[in-house]
């Protein structure tokens, strides 16, 4: 068969629904096939790509690292042949409920400016807005868009990158006052550090020290459930709290919120993505949505 003959996104499609849908059988009543139909697609893939996706010996589905690269760059492949065929045709007019799920930081400071400009754009259009800075269920959760921070774990989702920011340890001035502000990173042994209560992908704030990046243990004083409450917890002189640019940015020019141990700092970045389920067509509403916050979001 020539490399023309082959109806490779036709062969994706089967492929992802096998990932998505847990087996060969599953993916085969969803495709309206034979599960023997499946097997075989995915044995001729694997020949043709020189490569194992599938691990057949368990009884649960397991890719292959192979499989799982081979996954992820294909849904993201059949998103953009989704988005062709949709600028190719008349396409629909954006109407409809958006519900949209975020951190309260990224909600308050970067979302909410953007919200009058984006609703001047697409007036069918109502937005539902909830604020959490869990990792939630879309399905669950009934929501369209999550927008979220961090490094990506695997998933069914698909992740369009809305930028990066850095991170800042501040205090408040009147906290500065009364307990110093501090020099060195042993210095903050002696500061309450206020913490995150959930589990973050580094338990630490990375510091730089003698030309290498170490991760300083916090063991914080006061814990919280999401960046904005650590802000006003700062802004309150509770203690020191490492938080992206854009949470306090407005308090740092304002004097409100000072900065310390700058010279430590490792100048890492925080990657924001905004994610959504990559079956089945993209409601025209959820993508002008992602357009607009690819667009516009500046961090």
């Amino acid at each position: 068969m020539s490399r023309q003959d082959i109806n490779r996104s036709g062969e994706m499609e089967v492929f992802v629904s096998v990932v998505e849908r847990g087996g060969f059988s599953a993916a085969a009543t969803a495709r309206r096939m034979t599960p023997s139909a499946v097997s075989k697609l995915v044995a001729r893939l694997e020949v043709r790509l020189g490569a194992r996706l599938v691990n057949r010996s368990t009884r649960k589905l397991q890719l292959t690292p192979e499989g799982c690269a081979f996954y992820e760059r294909s849904i993201a492949i059949l998103a953009d042949i989704t988005e062709a065929e949709r600028q190719a045709s008349s396409g629909e007019e954006a109407s409809g409920r958006i519900r949209i799920n975020t951190s309260g930081s990224f909600g308050n400071h970067v979302l909410a400016p953007l919200v009058p400009a984006f609703m001047a754009l697409h007036p069918a259009v109502t937005l539902d807005i909830s604020h959490t800075d869990r990792i939630v269920d879309l399905m669950e959760e009934r929501a369209d868009v999550a927008i979220r921070a961090g490094p990506l774990k695997n998933s069914s989702l698909i992740a369009r990158k809305l930028g990066a920011t850095g991170k800042r340890i501040v205090a408040s001035p009147d906290y500065l006052k009364r307990h110093g502000e501090p020099r060195t990173l042993a210095d903050l042994r002696r500061h309450c550090r206020i913490g995150f209560s959930y589990a973050r992908a580094v338990e630490g704030w990375p510091m730089r020290e003698d030309g290498e990046t170490v991760t300083v243990p916090i063991t914080p004083g006061v814990q919280v459930a999401d960046g904005e409450a650590m802000r006003h917890l700062a802004l309150s002189g509770a203690g020191l709290a490492r938080l992206v640019d854009f949470t306090v940015r407005g308090d740092i020019d304002a004097g409100r919120l000072v900065t310390v141990l700058e010279e430590a700092n490792p100048g890492d970045l925080e990657e924001f993505h905004a994610l959504y389920m990559g079956q089945g067509p993209l409601p025209a509403r959820v993508r002008a949505l992602l357009d607009f916050l690819a667009s516009h979001v500046r961090l």
